[in-house]
C-alpha cells in the first residue's frame, strides 16, 4: 500500500462574507497553488470536494475554474465531518494506487445547508444543534460535578488562540466573565459557548511516497486513520456524557499508527460548542473520564496552546465543509514548523478530530512529520 503525505494547503479567511461557494473553493485552491511552485493542473488526478451544498457539480466546476481536467472527481457530504471524510477519501485513493496527487478543497458558506438534518424537524422547536449540546453540557456538569466557570475556559482559550492565526472569524479574546455575561441560549449554553456557521474555504494537496518531494521537502505523513458512525439520531448515544464514536475512531487511529495518546504533540479537534472539547479529549484517550474541563483550564492558565492552536471552531467559526481540512492544515503547519505565532516548538506528530452531529460518526487523523 502507497505511503501518502500531506504536502501543501491553502486556506481562505473565514467570515460573514456573502460570496459564491464557488469563488471560496477557487480562492483556497489558487492560494495552494501559489505555495506549491512546482505543481502543475496536469499533476493532479483526482478532485474532490466537501461541502454541505451539494445541490452544485462543485467538483467539476472547481476543476473547470482551476483549469484541472481529472480522471476522478466528486463531492462528499458528511456534515460538519465532510473535510476530514473527504482527506481520508483522497488517501485511499493514493494508498490503493488509483491516484498519486488528489487535491481536496471544503467550503460552505453562512448561510448554507447542513446546519439542521432535515429530518431534525420533527423535533419542532428543539431542531438545533445548540439543543443536543445543551443537554450534552447538562449531563456533562451534574455527572462530574463541573461548573459553567470551569467550562468557559474553553472557549477564553480558543478564543486567545485564534488571535495568532489570521484567517479565523473572531477577533475577540473574552475574559471568562465575559463568557460567563454572554446571552444566554439555553440553560447550559450562552453565545459565547458555541462555533459561529461563516463563510470560507480551505484546499489540501496529498501525494504518493514516490511523487510528494517534488512539491515539498518537508512532507507529513498520514499515519492512521479511524472512522466510526454510530447512528444518524442522538439519542443512540449510550451517554449523553461520551462521544462513543470518537473513541471508536480513536482507538483505530493509534492502532493503525501504531502511536498512542502520549505520543500526540499537538490537536485540532471539535469544539463546535465548549462541551465538545472536554468530551473529545477524554474520549480520544488523552485525558480521564470527567477530567477534560480541568484539562482546558489549565491549557488556558499555562498558555499552553496544544490543543486547538488555531482557535478551534469557536474561535476559527465552523463553515462546515472546509472545518476538517482547515483542521488539517493547522496540524500540517505544525508539524513542517510553519505555524509562526502559533508554533508548538518540537511537534512531531499531530492528531486531527472531527465529528458530525453529537458525535454520531467520527474521524481521526494521526500525522507525522
Amino acid at each position: 500500500m502507497n505511503k501518502v503525505a500531506a504536502v501543501s494547503f491553502g486556506d481562505t479567511k473565514f467570515s460573514q462574507e456573502d460570496l459564491p461557494i464557488e469563488q471560496k473553493l477557487l480562492e483556497s485552491t489558487k492560494n495552494l497553488f501559489e505555495q506549491t511552485p512546482n505543481l502543475s493542473q496536469n499533476d493532479i488526478d483526482a478532485v474532490l470536494v466537501s461541502t454541505n451544498d451539494n445541490t452544485k457539480y462543485l467538483s467539476a466546476i472547481l476543476s473547470e475554474l482551476s483549469g484541472i481536467s481529472p480522471r476522478i472527481s466528486h463531492t462528499i457530504e458528511s456534515m460538519c465531518n465532510s473535510g476530514t471524510n473527504a482527506v481520508v477519501a483522497a488517501m485511499s485513493y493514493i494508498a490503493s494506487g488509483l491516484a498519486d496527487v488528489v487535491l481536496v478543497a471544503g467550503g460552505d458558506r453562512f448561510d448554507g445547508p447542513g446546519q439542521i438534518l432535515q429530518w431534525d424537524n420533527s423535533r419542532g422547536e428543539f431542531k438545533h444543534p445548540i439543543f443536543w449540546a445543551s443537554i450534552f453540557t447538562g449531563a456533562y456538569k451534574r455527572e462530574f460535578n463541573v461548573s459553567d466557570e470551569t467550562l468557559a475556559y474553553v472557549s477564553a482559550k480558543n478564543h486567545r488562540n485564534a488571535k495568532n492565526n489570521p484567517n479565523a472569524y473572531s477577533d475577540m479574546e473574552p475574559s471568562i466573565r465575559d463568557v460567563l455575561n454572554s446571552r444566554e441560549l439555553t440553560g447550559d449554553l450562552r453565545l459565547y459557548d458555541c462555533s459561529r456557521p461563516c463563510t470560507g474555504a480551505s484546499a489540501i494537496l496529498l501525494a504518493s511516497e514516490s511523487i510528494a518531494s517534488k512539491f515539498t521537502d518537508t512532507p507529513v505523513w498520514i499515519l492512521g486513520t479511524g472512522q466510526k458512525t454510530t447512528s444518524a439520531g442522538f439519542t443512540k448515544n449510550p451517554k449523553f456524557t461520551q462521544m462513543e464514536s470518537t473513541n471508536i475512531a480513536a482507538k483505530d487511529a493509534f492502532l493503525s499508527a501504531k502511536k498512542s495518546p502520549a505520543d500526540v504533540d499537538v490537536i485540532e479537534l471539535h469544539d463546535a460548542f465548549s462541551i465538545c472539547e472536554p468530551l473529545a479529549l477524554e474520549d480520544l484517550g488523552l485525558i480521564g473520564k470527567g477530567k477534560g474541563a480541568d484539562y482546558s483550564k489549565e491549557l488556558f492558565e499555562t498558555d499552553d496552546n496544544s490543543v486547538n492552536p488555531r482557535g478551534g471552531l469557536i474561535g476559527c467559526g465552523h463553515p462546515l465543509g472546509a472545518t476538517g481540512i482547515a483542521q488539517t492544515n493547522e496540524v500540517v503547519s505544525q508539524l513542517q514548523g510553519k505555524a509562526k505565532k502559533r508554533q508548538i516548538q518540537g511537534a512531531k506528530t499531530g492528531l486531527i478530530h472531527n465529528m458530525s452531529a453529537a458525535a454520531t460518526s467520527s474521524t481521526v487523523l494521526v500525522l507525522e512529520s
